[in-house]
């Protein structure tokens, strides 16, 4: 199962994301995608009024990854260790990263924070 980050989404949106769109719809197809929540609610508060309720429509045959009380246990016990090692995440990344590590999935993102993320051995990316 792939976590499809919100850049990814923005990209396949724009007219230069040609490449990132056509992937994404065989993904899309192939129904290898789940969205978390933090996407989800990322790519929701930058829809216009009209825009919402068709595009989340669209979404609605995915599944949803929703953080638990362990996901939260998860990537706390991540920051330490990364901040250690001169780290330091935003909390939609950390919760967007434990939530592909629960389900033992793939990121795919444009944000080279999951690049660190992956070197830490937090997540694989795709």
């Amino acid at each position: 199962m792939i976590v499809v980050d919100t850049s990814v989404w923005v990209d396949s949106i724009g007219s230069r994301g040609t490449d990132t769109r056509e992937t994404l719809t065989s993904l899309l197809d192939a129904d290898e995608v789940a969205l978390a929540l933090p996407v989800r609610l990322e790519l929701t508060a930058g829809l216009a009024r009209k825009e919402r309720g068709p595009f989340l429509r669209a979404l609605s045959g995915l599944p949803i990854l929703v953080p638990t009380e362990d996901t939260w246990r998860l990537i706390e016990s991540w920051v330490g260790p990364a901040c250690d090692k001169g780290h330091h995440f935003a909390i939609s990344d950390l919760l967007i990263a434990g939530l592909t590590h629960e389900i033992g999935g793939l990121v795919w993102s444009l944000d080279e924070d999951f690049a660190r993320l992956e070197k830490l051995g937090y997540v694989h990316r795709y």
